[in-house]
């Protein structure tokens, strides 16, 4: 194992940041994403656990750049989660939309979808990086009980879908739709998702029997 190299920021030229992303990569492509540890990375690069820190934040910073996404899902979806509750569904629309309609970070997404849907080891890193950092993020939002982790599981489902059919298999209208139309649009039903079911109405007591005629 390459001895790690000294604490703090480099200096000079370096190929620290370099070196990271290789192992990061590496790591998250055999391990997944729950089995990774900022420490594991660290060694595998030969540096400091605190220059991943630097560079990357944390460990989905570090996930979202090993997979070299110019914009990193779960950053966007916690940009918003600091809004008002009621517009949720409209913001989340506009950032999946704008976020991959956009030039520069656009083809890094499409490209990743396109990884996620081919290899099976990007899939489960994105699956796992989901059940970590995104869904809890929505569920905390709402209410953070098991039935807001469904719930959040739900509204993802829904933004996946729309991901898949506009960015993938480019089905017309959503695929040329403008962003604010596919938010007007799809707001209800993300609306209803974060609501959760209507609970069942009261079962009507029985009525007593008429007495028999006699």
């Amino acid at each position: 194992m390459n001895k790690a190299r000294n604490r703090g920021r480099p200096r000079g030229t370096t190929t620290t940041r370099a070196d990271i992303l290789a192992a990061a990569h590496r790591r998250f492509l055999e391990d997944g994403y729950d089995r990774v540890t900022l420490r594991a990375v660290a060694a595998d690069a030969g540096v400091d656990v605190a220059l991943i820190s630097y560079y990357f934040g944390s460990k989905k910073g570090l996930f979202g750049a090993a997979m070299a996404l110019a914009a990193n899902p779960p950053d966007l979806l916690a940009r918003e989660m600091h809004g008002p509750l009621n517009s949720l569904p409209e913001r989340l629309v506009l950032t999946v939309a704008r976020a991959w309609d956009d030039a520069e970070t656009g083809p890094s997404l499409r490209t990743f979808l396109e990884a996620v849907v081919r290899d099976p080891n990007v899939a489960r890193g994105f699956r796992e990086m989901m059940e970590q950092e995104m869904l809890p993020s929505i569920a905390d939002r709402i209410g953070g009980d098991a039935a807001a982790t469904r719930r959040a599981a739900l509204v993802a489902s829904q933004l996946a879908g729309l991901i898949l059919t506009r960015y993938l298999l480019r089905v017309e209208p959503i695929a040329s739709m403008p962003a604010p139309e596919l938010a007007r649009w799809m707001a209800p039903s993300l609306r209803s998702a974060l609501a959760g079911p209507t609970p069942p109405p009261e079962s009507r007591r029985a009525r007593p029997a008429a007495p028999a005629r006699r």
